[in-house]
C-alpha cells in the first residue's frame, strides 16, 4: 500500500503549502516537510503513537521506503514531529487540501468520471462533551488493558479501579495512575505491541492535559437529531461523487442548518476539480437560496420540497432556521422553538 502511495502522489504540493511557515536564510536547515508530512500520515493510517512512528521507521523498510530514506539512515528524534503536528500546520487549512489533492488524483486517474455530488451531514461531538467528555482516553485505556492482558492475566489484581463518573479529569488520573503502574512492569513494556498501545495512551493524557489548560471547547454548540434529541459538538457537512469520493467538507458548530452550506459545498467541489451539473440532497437542501443558486448556475437539484424551509414572510429569516431533522425552528445559540403553532385564521 506505501509503495502505492508514493508512486500515484506526488507530494511536492507540501512545500507550497508550508512554504510561509519556514525562513529560507536563517537558521539550521530543517528536516524536509515532506518527510515530516509522511510521518503523519504513517502514524494515522497505522494509528501510533509519535514515539512508535520514529521508532517503528528505524526497522521497519516499508516506513524507510515511504519516507524516501535509505536502510543506514538515522530518524528523527519524536519531539521535532510534534512540533511540527502542532506548530507547523497549526494554521493550515489540512482538511480541503488533502480532499483536493485525493480529487484531483482521482479526476487524473478516470476515478471519478460522474458529473453529480451528493450531499449530506454528519454529526460530531465535542471531545469535552457534556455528556461523555472521556471516550477517547477510555476507549485507549480498555486497548492497553487488553494488550497486557494477553502476556499477563494476573496484572488484573495490581490495576486501579475504573472510574464511575463522566469527567474528563477522572479518566485522565485514572489513566496516569494506569501508566505508571505499568511502566514499573519492565518485562512487559518489552512487548511492541503493548509499548505501542502505552505511548498511544501516554500521548492523549497529554494532548488531553493541554487541550484542558487552554479551553473547554466554547466553540462547540448544541444541535438537534429529532425533537427529542440533542448533541453537543460540530457538523461536518460532506459533498461526495457518485463514486464516494468526498469532494468537499465543511465543519460547523452543532446548531447549523444544512441547507446553508450547500452553496459552499458546491465551490469547493468546484475548486477541487469537480464538473457539476446535478446536487443530490434530501429536504434541507431544498431552500429558496439554494434554487435560485443552483438555477443561476445551470445546475440539477435534486431534494424533496418543504414548505417550512423556505422560511415564508417571517422576518429574520436569517437569525433563525429550520431543522429538517427535528422538524422545529432553532436560534443561533442552539434553542429550539418549545412547540408548533399552526398559522391562519382561527376557528370561532
Amino acid at each position: 500500500m506505501l509503495r502505492r502511495i508514493n508512486d500515484l502522489v506526488d507530494f511536492s504540493f507540501v512545500y507550497d503549502e508550508l512554504q510561509d511557515k519556514y525562513c529560507l536564510d536563517n537558521g539550521r536547515n530543517a528536516i524536509d516537510p515532506i518527510r515530516m508530512f509522511k510521518y503523519l500520515l504513517l502514524k494515522t493510517i497505522y494509528d501510533i503513537s509519535d514515539v512508535d512512528v520514529v521508532e517503528r521507521s528505524k526497522y521497519d523498510m516499508s516506513f524507510k521506503y515511504s519516507l524516501g530514506m535509505a536502510p543506514e539512515h538515522s530518524v528523527i528524534d519524536p519531539s521535532s514531529l510534534t512540533k511540527f503536528r502542532k506548530l507547523r500546520l497549526k494554521d493550515v487549512n489540512l482538511l480541503d487540501m488533502l480532499i483536493n489533492k485525493t480529487v484531483e488524483i482521482a479526476i487524473e486517474k478516470e476515478i471519478i468520471t460522474s458529473k453529480s455530488i451528493i450531499c449530506d451531514a454528519t454529526h460530531s461531538k465535542a471531545r469535552y462533551n457534556q455528556m461523555t467528555p472521556k471516550e477517547v482516553p477510555m476507549e485507549r485505556s480498555k486497548k492497553l488493558r487488553k494488550a497486557i492482558y494477553k502476556v499477563d492475566e494476573s496484572m488484573k489484581e495490581k490495576f486501579p479501579a475504573k472510574t464511575k463518573t463522566d469527567v474528563l479529569e477522572d479518566e485522565i488520573a485514572y489513566s496516569r495512575e494506569l501508566i505508571e503502574i505499568i511502566e514499573k512492569e519492565e518485562t512487559l513494556i518489552q512487548y511492541p505491541k503493548e509499548k505501542e498501545q502505552l505511548n498511544l495512551l501516554k500521548e492523549t493524557v497529554a494532548d488531553d492535559i493541554e487541550q484542558l489548560q487552554c479551553s473547554k471547547d466554547h466553540d462547540a454548540k448544541v444541535g438537534h437529531k429529532t425533537a427529542d434529541s440533542s448533541f453537543f459538538g460540530y457538523k461536518t457537512h460532506m459533498a461526495m461523487s457518485e463514486e464516494r469520493i468526498i469532494t468537499a467538507a465543511v465543519i460547523t458548530t452543532g446548531e447549523k442548518n444544512d441547507g446553508k452550506q450547500l452553496q459552499t459545498l458546491i465551490e469547493k467541489s468546484m475548486e477541487a476539480g469537480m464538473e457539476i451539473e446535478t446536487v443530490i440532497g434530501d429536504t434541507a437542501y431544498s431552500e429558496k437560496d439554494n434554487i435560485q443558486y443552483s438555477k443561476k448556475n445551470k445546475i440539477k437539484l435534486v431534494a424533496k420540497l418543504n414548505p417550512a424551509v423556505t422560511q415564508g414572510c417571517r422576518k429574520k429569516e436569517d437569525e433563525i432556521e429550520f431543522n429538517k431533522d427535528a422538524g422545529m425552528y432553532v436560534c443561533k445559540a442552539g434553542h429550539m422553538a418549545i412547540r408548533k403553532t399552526r398559522g391562519g385564521k382561527k376557528k370561532m
